[in-house]
């Protein structure tokens, strides 16, 4: 299914395939040769996304651009089933295998690896060649890849981010209170500029 966003029409190139219940929305260019597998998202509302050469994204994955970080992903790179990327910026020949998650500001060099469940976290950069193995998690520039067994390790390198800025541009709360009243209700916000999308004829 191909769906106008705020004017913007996904652009497929004439030797690509989208699989019928695919979904693409708004700022969406697919490649020569690539394929969009059944129940994958792409969603380009907030940023574009841009996917490369004969590239597979697989069943039920999610890729998003989001106003900060376009997502684009390089020639010949294959998205495992449910895996999710947001924001990242993704090079030549990689492999993002099953459940694989890539956080805003991410990028990953030229034929790295992220294996199952494998995450990498905000503004982190996988260089080329390297692995992130089943499980672990990839956080900072330089790249820390630990076992999610080193939570206190992780949380050292993770928390400077600033998750809750980098992505919802909101600061951190104190102990005792929260922010999500007002991300929901902004997320809620820009969200609602879907209900005026328009799903584009096919044939």
């Amino acid at each position: 299914m191909l769906i106008e966003h705020q004017g913007k029409r996904p652009r497929v190139h004439d030797s690509a395939y989208i699989a019928p219940t695919a979904v693409l929305c708004g700022d969406v260019t697919v490649g020569e040769d690539s394929r969009v597998l059944f129940g994958a998202v792409l969603v380009g509302d907030g940023g574009p996304v841009d996917i490369g050469r004969q590239c597979i994204i697989m069943e039920n994955a999610v890729v998003r651009g989001t106003p900060r970080h376009p997502t684009r992903l390089g020639d010949h790179v294959l998205v495992g089933p449910r895996a999710y990327l947001a924001g990242c910026t993704v090079e030549d020949c990689v492999f993002l295998a099953t459940g694989a998650t890539v956080f805003n500001g991410a990028r990953i060099g030229a034929r790295a690896e992220v294996r199952i469940n494998g995450t990498v976290h905000i503004e982190t950069v996988v260089p080329a060649d390297a692995t992130v193995p089943i499980g672990w998690i990839a956080v900072g520039d330089p790249v820390e890849i630990r076992p999610p067994s080193e939570h206190d390790e992780i949380w050292a390198a993770q928390e400077p981010l600033d998750f809750p800025r980098t992505v919802f541009g909101l600061e951190r709360p104190p102990p005792g209170e929260t922010i999500m009243p007002e991300l929901t209700r902004r997320y809620a916000k820009a969200l609602a500029r879907h209900m005026d999308d328009s799903i584009l004829d096919e044939d």
